[in-house]
């Protein structure tokens, strides 16, 4: 079969698109790496680390994950208002912030303790929890309609905006991790009030109060909490445990090898953003020889991203030294293990979106929350032996085993020819 009967002309315009404008949106904060690891301590840079951690733990409950329900809707809308359906999805994002904000509140000391963090900044990564959620419901609306370039030019433009801000705040001012943290809160509120107006100007919004649409969302949405819980624990638990078993500074230098590993995340999210309406649309038509195809895509893309990440991981140390600052030299130890653990996330990326194209998101749940649980223990015995590099070597190998886990739970869920089996009878 040619290789371009295989690779379809929109879906590789699309994921060019995505991977260039995701490219540059994590490019600006990359680039951010050889000024703020200079105009920062490794224990500024460990407040900024952990402050990220603390807006992605939250995240899921902002919102209870029901933008994804939007993007499943979509595929609906002759049956479901959708204009409608987003807008009663905006009232659960009020509701939920606003229990979330309590709970801040009635325990704002002990989450302050865990975290390092002073009490103030447990509301302003509230806010920006929320101004996130609406942009996300902007963008999914972009990515479903297959609209990369107004996804790509609101993702950078939010991203210029902050480390613009960012770096005016801590050269010019002054401000060390303050200046880092009041950038991203004025950017990403911004863009929030401009997601707002951006619904409104495209008539996304129609107020009208409907029990059943909310239920629908809540009933995805939900179910999908521990699944992104886990998720957030996978990739956080490693900066909770170095700062409170080795120390602040330890997460600041984790973090900078941590954001070089990352690229390999980068790229595989920018293919699965072009990639799920392109997948769901070749799904519904139900072909067997269009599932055989997507099959020997996945695998061709197992292959790829396995050797970017042993690439990255063999060049990555040779700039190191000259880019970042002197007092984060150690990070490039941790660079192959998450360059790895996020090749093996990409693979999982590949195989879970059966599961949602099937509304099995609850059991898919127990499975990261499951690998999130056996993450925390790891991490801590890693940690205890080996040091911070520990994390790394944790993080790796959970991203194996969650990949695996789903791969077998989506074969069971949607039939698929794992086995590249050309009989239209099988059964994958």
């Amino acid at each position: 079969m040619k290789l371009k009967r295989i690779i379809q002309l929109p879906l590789i315009r699309s994921v060019g698109i995505y991977t260039v404008a995701s490219i540059l949106n994590s490019a600006i904060p990359f680039l951010l790496l050889p000024i703020l690891t200079r105009y920062l301590t490794p224990e500024d840079y460990g407040i900024v680390s952990m402050f990220g951690v603390l807006v992605s733990l939250i995240t899921p409950f902002i919102g209870l994950n029901i933008q994804g329900a939007v993007q499943r809707v979509y595929f609906k809308r002759e049956k479901i208002n959708i204009k409608i359906y987003i807008t009663n999805c905006i009232y659960i994002l009020l509701c939920s912030t606003a229990v979330v904000s309590l709970i801040f509140f009635l325990f704002s000391g002990y989450i302050a303790k865990i975290t390092s963090l002073p009490e103030k900044l447990l509301f302003v990564a509230i806010a920006i929890a929320f101004a996130q959620f609406i942009s996300s419901i902007v963008l999914v609306l972009w990515q479903v309609q297959i609209k990369p370039a107004q996804y790509g030019v609101y993702q950078i433009s939010t991203t210029l905006l902050n480390a613009s801000l960012s770096i005016w705040l801590i050269i010019s001012l002054g401000m060390a991790w303050q200046g880092r943290i009041l950038g991203q809160l004025v950017s990403f509120s911004l863009f929030g009030v401009i997601g707002i107006l951006i619904l409104r100007k495209d008539k996304w919004l129609k107020i009208k109060y409907n029990r059943s649409y909310i239920k629908h969302a809540l009933s995805f949405g939900v179910p999908l909490i521990p699944h992104a819980v886990g998720g957030v624990v996978m990739t956080m638990t490693d900066r909770i445990f170095i700062t409170n078993m080795v120390g602040i500074e330890a997460t600041g230098i984790y973090t900078v090898g941590f954001q070089i590993g990352m690229i390999i995340n980068i790229l595989a999210t920018s293919f699965n953003q072009a990639y799920v309406p392109w997948l769901f649309a070749q799904l519904k038509a139900n072909i067997y020889t269009k599932k055989l195809m997507i099959v020997k895509m996945t695998y061709f893309y197992f292959g790829i991203i396995i050797f970017l990440a042993l690439g990255l991981s063999f060049f990555a140390p040779w700039f190191l030294d000259f880019f970042v600052g002197k007092e984060f030299s150690g990070s490039s130890v941790f660079i192959i293990w998450i360059a790895i653990g996020y090749a093996f996330n990409g693979m999982y990326f590949m195989v879970t979106n059966y599961i949602f194209y099937a509304e099995k998101t609850a059991i898919l749940a127990w499975i990261t929350f499951g690998s999130a649980i056996l993450n925390i223990g790891l991490n801590y015995v890693f940690i205890s032996k080996y040091g911070a590099i520990g994390a790394a070597q944790a993080t790796t190998i959970i991203y194996f085993i969650k990949f695996i886990s789903t791969w077998i739970l989506a074969a069971r869920v949607y039939n698929m020819p794992w086995r590249l089996k050309k009989n239209e009878n099988y059964i994958g």
